[in-house]
């Protein structure tokens, strides 16, 4: 079993405040309605153009994690992407935007999530009242860079700028010079806009789980433990739950699963370990998070921040707070994901009259074959 250290474990906590923003991330970034939006990479590349972008943590992880924010009225104008694109509303209130030229609207609030089919324009604008931010998460390490509606790229050119074959953005202010037509992207003919697919208000109100959506169940073997208990509501793909009653909203492949996970005060999810690359976003509320079988690490984690933890690492979650605390999960892969809880968790369960079924599933033991062997 990997371990880690307190240095290692430390590192891997991105605070609120190393968030880092670019304001010249993509090719629209002097367009007016569009100037003053943030774009930030915090694990994994991203897909931003510009060379000033800072990446908090750029260790692979099979997707990414980035966030935008924008002021009230404030547009990221339309674009495709070729991998998954999830965005998870942290604050405000959003309009988004889907179509050939953007003809399809949806609001989105705080605790939404919407997932956006690969090869379709999409876009967005901060509706709130005030200043909002989006967590994003993106399929892939590599996720191949943006397209950027015609128009968008047409216009841009009337500012000086220009993304070159190699996804770089090109400013003429700054003494850059101008690619020939074959080292930039040029325009996407119109022919190819039409031909692209077409996704109606009803399919895409399925790829959305607002904050009322979401089905939050008891979710572990440690369900009926001493302060254990903690919920889950399944947001996209196969994740963590051990709940056979849990139904999944968005099942298509994305290269990553997300759920959310809420803890009362001082509840804990019981120790375990994982094969795959977990981040935790914290939406609300305290966490602390220990490490190793000897319990001998310890990371606190607050609303706002991000938490990478590596693979085959133990590690616990708790809420550490007066109030409840509410995260998401992101984990690495379209597969079924299957925590390993220590087995004095499984023993514990099992005297509670709990085990683990063939699927990994919770069930009562009463009811398995063989239940010494549960688990």
């Amino acid at each position: 079993m990997t371990t880690i250290s307190t240095v290692d474990a430390e590192s891997r906590r991105i605070k609120r405040s190393d968030y880092v923003s670019c304001t010249v991330a993509f090719i629209d970034c002097k367009k007016p309605g569009s100037h003053l939006k943030e774009n930030y990479s915090i694990i994994g590349p991203g897909v931003t153009s510009s060379a000033e972008q800072v990446v908090n943590l750029p260790e692979p992880h099979g997707f990414n994690i980035g966030a935008a924010a924008m002021p009230n009225g404030i547009t990221n104008n339309l674009h495709i992407h070729f991998t998954a694109e999830v965005f998870i509303v942290q604050k405000g209130e959003w309009t988004f935007r889907w179509g050939s030229n953007g003809e399809n609207e949806i609001v989105g609030h705080e605790g939404d999530i919407v997932s956006v089919p690969t090869w379709i324009f999409r876009g967005f604008t901060n509706t709130g009242p005030d200043d909002g931010w989006l967590f994003t998460a993106l399929g892939g390490d590599n996720t191949g860079g943006v397209i950027f509606h015609p128009d968008i790229i047409r216009e841009a050119a009337d500012y000086g700028l220009y993304i070159s074959s190699e996804n770089t953005l090109i400013d003429t202010s700054r003494g850059d010079a101008v690619p020939d037509e074959s080292g930039r992207i040029a325009p996407m003919p119109a022919s190819e806009v039409e031909q692209l697919r077409e996704v109606s208000r009803e399919e895409m109100r399925r790829r959305i789980v607002t904050e009322s959506d979401r089905q939050f169940l008891p979710a572990f073997i440690d369900a009926s433990l001493p302060g254990c208990g903690a919920e889950m509501a399944p947001v996209i793909g196969f994740g963590l739950t051990q709940n056979r009653k849990h139904v999944v909203p968005v099942t298509n492949p994305h290269g990553f699963s997300v759920e959310w996970l809420r803890l009362q005060a001082g509840q804990c999810v019981s120790s375990f370990s994982l094969p795959d690359k977990m981040v935790l976003i914290m939406r609300s509320g305290s966490v602390r998070v220990t490490f190793n079988d000897d319990a001998d690490v310890i990371v606190a984690l607050d609303a706002w921040e991000t938490y990478s933890i590596p693979a085959d690492v133990v590690r616990s979650i708790e809420a550490t707070g007066e109030e409840p605390a509410e995260l998401l999960v992101v984990v690495s892969g379209d597969h079924r994901k299957m925590p390993v809880f220590k087995e004095s968790v499984i023993e514990a369960a099992l005297s509670e009259g709990l085990a683990l079924d063939a699927g990994g599933y919770v069930a009562k033991a009463s009811l398995l074959s063989n239940y010494k062997r549960a688990g």
